[in-house]
């Protein structure tokens, strides 16, 4: 555990590098994470002046409520998904003050694995500044909570890759 708190305080500290050089805020959708993501960044002193706030949406109504996922594309396509995360990730922008967005959406396990969505499958939405939504998908390896550490660290990673690169 302490490795994995190395690694994430110091992906964070870039992060709050970067947005502070921009006076930017940011927030996250969250599932699977069950917030994780946002404790982390939370964990960081001097937080508040980046960090904006989290959605925990667990549930399809939690999603639909709080973010305005869409219930058809829940029903089409299920929570585990490129359109689930795309749309979560828009719903956070929408109704905070960030201008940075992480979500993540997907199977830690150890149940809850079928054909074609395996138990480690999680989908990722970053908006970045006014650009498109960017999203990908990982298949992590592990327990749930291998699982949900490694979705920690493939969010913020994504934060940092995609603000280090111009436009």
């Amino acid at each position: 555990m302490a490795e994995f708190e190395n690694r994430v305080n110091a992906l964070l500290l870039q992060i709050a590098d970067l947005l502070t050089a921009r006076n930017w805020r940011m927030a996250t959708a969250e599932s699977c994470t069950g917030g994780w993501i946002a404790k982390c960044c939370t964990d960081v002193a001097g937080s508040s002046a980046w960090f904006d706030r989290a959605y925990v949406t667990y549930s399809y109504r939690a999603k639909e409520q709080m973010l305005g996922v869409s219930h058809d594309d829940l029903v089409k396509h299920g929570a585990v998904s490129e359109v689930i995360a795309r749309q979560m990730a828009l719903g956070a922008k929408q109704h905070s003050n960030a201008a940075i967005v992480v979500s993540a959406t997907g199977i830690a396990g150890p149940g809850g694995g079928m054909p074609g969505k395996p138990v480690g499958l999680v989908h990722f939405g970053w908006c970045i500044g006014d650009r498109p939504v960017a999203c990908d998908a990982a298949v992590f390896s592990g327990d749930r909570n291998a699982v949900r550490q490694q979705t920690v660290m493939h969010a913020l990673e994504g934060i940092i890759s995609r603000m280090s690169k111009p436009g």
